[in-house]
């Protein structure tokens, strides 16, 4: 048991019966930190000459051996994260199945690339996920590694930063019960647009200050995603940047992305364990401050 350091000792007690026993305190406000930031509404400065590099990963095929199944719809993702990202003046890039050495060439450039009049970074991985991985064409990617590549120590131009890194990969292996009124239906077999899940486990990492860690499910369950139209998580995350990405700030925004694919439900899928299940993204906010996407002024 941790003892105060302002313990009473038995010295203090004085004499008599324990019902006559008093002890005066003396009591002093608590002294605050100086420098200690306290406004509530302060913001992370925005207005650099760049917003900064925005890298998708985008990974459809896989190799034979590892067993996994192409991801059917995830160039709709892609194409609409870059059209969205373009719109708040991100630099992006995107790249299609790509291997291990060749995602880590392209975070090692990342690392390396001088981010002094960037307002920001972004990295998007759209995959299969497991066991705190998520894949490349040819194996597994420490999500934990390539977060801790962008620390202050490896790449200090992005020091005091926001580090936002967004995963759309499964998380388990579990459906996620309905427990309240349906709003939304999303019906998997209209026009051929199949209602898939994608593969294996993915966990929750804290990365430090001024990271927000982004998933597209809860640990344990699945991701849903229509061949078609992509992942229902990146729709309704592009959707919400198209409507707000440049007013509210980015964590109002990922609640009301929560909210969104919570109140879709699979219906008609040809997995009859899927149907009536749902899906609730989450996010990590190691943010200190406030993140507005504001339009840039030209």
């Amino acid at each position: 048991m941790k003892t105060c350091s302002r313990a009473l000792r038995t010295s203090d007690w004085g004499k008599g019966s324990p019902s006559n026993r008093t002890t005066t305190l003396s009591t002093q406000p608590r002294q605050r930190r100086s420098g200690f930031g306290t406004n509530p509404g302060e913001e992370y400065v925005m207005s650099y000459n760049l917003r900064g590099l925005a890298l998708i990963f985008n990974q459809e095929y896989f190799s034979p051996e590892l067993h996994l199944p192409h991801r059917h719809g995830t160039k709709a993702d892609k194409n609409n994260l870059l059209r969205r990202l373009e719109e708040l003046s991100f630099a992006v890039r995107p790249y299609d199945n790509l291997t291990r050495q060749e995602v880590l060439a392209v975070i090692n450039d990342a690392v390396n690339w001088s981010h002094t009049e960037a307002d920001c970074f972004l990295c998007v991985f759209l995959s299969h996920g497991e066991n705190e991985c998520v894949f490349a064409r040819d194996g597994k990617l420490s999500i934990r590694d390539l977060t801790h590549t962008f620390k202050g120590d490896r790449c200090p131009s992005l020091v005091g930063k926001p580090k936002i890194f967004i995963f759309q990969a499964c998380r388990g292996d579990k459906h996620d019960e309905p427990v309240s009124p349906i709003v939304d239906v999303v019906d998997c077999e209209v026009h051929a647009n199949q209602l898939v899940v994608d593969a294996g486990t993915v966990h929750t990492l804290p990365a430090g200050a001024d990271f927000l860690m982004c998933y597209s499910v809860a640990e344990g369950y699945f991701s849903h995603r229509e061949t078609l139209n992509g992942s229902w998580y990146i729709q309704d995350l592009c959707e919400v940047l198209q409507e707000y990405g440049t007013r509210l700030e980015i964590t109002e925004m990922m609640t009301l992305v929560n909210r969104r694919v919570s109140l879709r439900r699979v219906e008609n899928c040809a997995d009859r364990n899927a149907i009536g299940k749902k899906q609730v993204p989450c996010y990590t906010s190691m943010l200190t401050k406030k993140l507005y996407f504001r339009s840039k002024k030209l």
